[in-house]
């Protein structure tokens, strides 16, 4: 869909629903992780991407303290008080919405109702944090409204305490932070203990595309939190003999390998895994603006195979998806992307082969599966911020 296209339905669906037309435009990508697999809840470092897919919300304020929001995807509305935030199990996007109204009153923020439409080319359920996009842009949409200045590391932050604490995701600062501090035609470095981001370039003939398995995960399922808790028991553990260790980024393979035997087996693995992906992300890093192919194909198949043996978030599709993507004209290199557990996974592409690239990947993963795929290449883009209006 072109632009104009989608201002077009954006501003038919708000008529229909509303009357007349919205007043505030604003937006927030999506993000591909290009290595570093659940290191953020460790504080370690994640390279990051955002995306050419984002959400739009367009608003008109109410008079009153009430929020009407409409979502074009989904054909749902969610209507709520700002003075009786509760969370709705039958409408469970709209409590990343109620989330955010939540945590940013709770700081004092003086929040306004509005009529808003929300339309998104993030796909959900994906692993491409469309999740964060929506909490970032509700951030900025009532930020525009209420005239108030805010922090961008700020934003982040209270985006992540709002799906910590009323949506129930314990997620890390990774998404958020993407959604927020993006960068037009880099990727980002991020340090999730300092939140601070580094612009990476990546070399022009490489062309980053997102292959989705169209299998859809679920990021607050039990298996997430388990990983979580399975890496702060490792630290723990290690921290006993190295008390310089605070998270399993302090720790190294020599450490771990030492101590051994007092970790189970299980964490044991879980750690390996996040010491080892720790060090593929500076690496990545180096090797992407370099264009070294060599290297970028190695460290991703290193953290795919970590990812399926170690740390065990992979799922038959992605073992399929792997392979399409592997045996696709044009491939570099390709790992998961997001939590696993399916959704999407990322390829980097010699970018003058992205057009064969493609439909190879749509037939192959097609014939082993029987499901379609979305297969698509994606560009840095800019942080969340303000539209211009239609």
């Amino acid at each position: 869909m072109t632009g104009p296209d989608r201002r077009s339905q954006v501003l038919a669906r708000f008529a229909q629903v509303f009357g007349g037309e919205p007043s505030h435009w604003v937006r927030a990508p999506g993000r591909v992780d290009l290595m570093g697999s659940h290191t953020d809840y460790n504080q370690g470092f994640v390279l990051t991407m955002s995306i050419d897919r984002d959400i739009w919300i367009v608003a008109r304020p109410r008079p009153d303290r009430v929020v009407a929001i409409d979502s074009i995807n989904l054909g749902e509305r969610v209507t709520f008080s700002l003075d009786d935030i509760q969370r709705d199990p039958a409408a469970r996007w709209g409590d990343y919405v109620k989330g955010v109204a939540h945590v940013f009153q709770a700081e004092g923020y003086a929040l306004h109702g509005f009529d808003g439409v929300i339309h998104s080319t993030v796909p959900l359920s994906s692993g491409l944090s469309s999740s964060a996009a929506l909490e970032v842009a509700t951030a900025v949409l009532f930020r525009d409204l209420g005239g108030w200045a805010i922090e961008p590391l700020q934003v982040a932050l209270l985006c992540q305490r709002a799906e910590n604490s009323f949506v129930g995701v314990n997620c890390g600062i990774l998404d958020q932070y993407t959604s927020v501090h993006g960068r037009d035609g880099c990727a980002v470095l991020l340090d999730c203990r300092h939140l601070t981001g580094q612009a990476t370039a990546i070399e022009p003939g490489i062309q980053v595309v997102i292959c989705d398995t169209r299998f859809k995960r679920e990021l607050s399922g039990s298996e997430y939190a388990e990983r979580r808790a399975q890496c702060e028991q490792g630290a723990a553990i290690l921290a006993g003999h190295h008390p310089e260790i605070r998270t399993l980024r302090d720790a190294s393979l020599d450490q771990l390998d030492a101590h051994a035997g007092d970790l189970p087996d299980v964490v044991r693995r879980r750690a390996r895994f996040i010491i080892e992906e720790n060090r593929r992300v500076l690496d990545l890093a180096g090797a992407l603006s370099a264009g070294d192919r060599a290297a970028i194909g190695a460290l991703a198949a290193a953290s795919f195979a970590g990812a399926r043996d170690l740390y065990e978030i992979s799922v038959p599709a992605m073992e399929s998806m792997m392979a399409a993507m592997l045996g696709a004209p044009g491939a570099i290199g390709a790992r998961q992307a997001g939590a696993g557990f399916g959704g999407c996974m990322v390829a980097f592409v010699e970018r003058d082969r992205v057009g064969q690239f493609v439909p190879a990947v749509r037939d192959a993963y097609r014939q082993s599966t029987g499901r379609e795929p979305h297969v698509y290449p994606v560009s840095a883009s800019a942080g969340a911020g303000v539209l211009a209006p239609a």
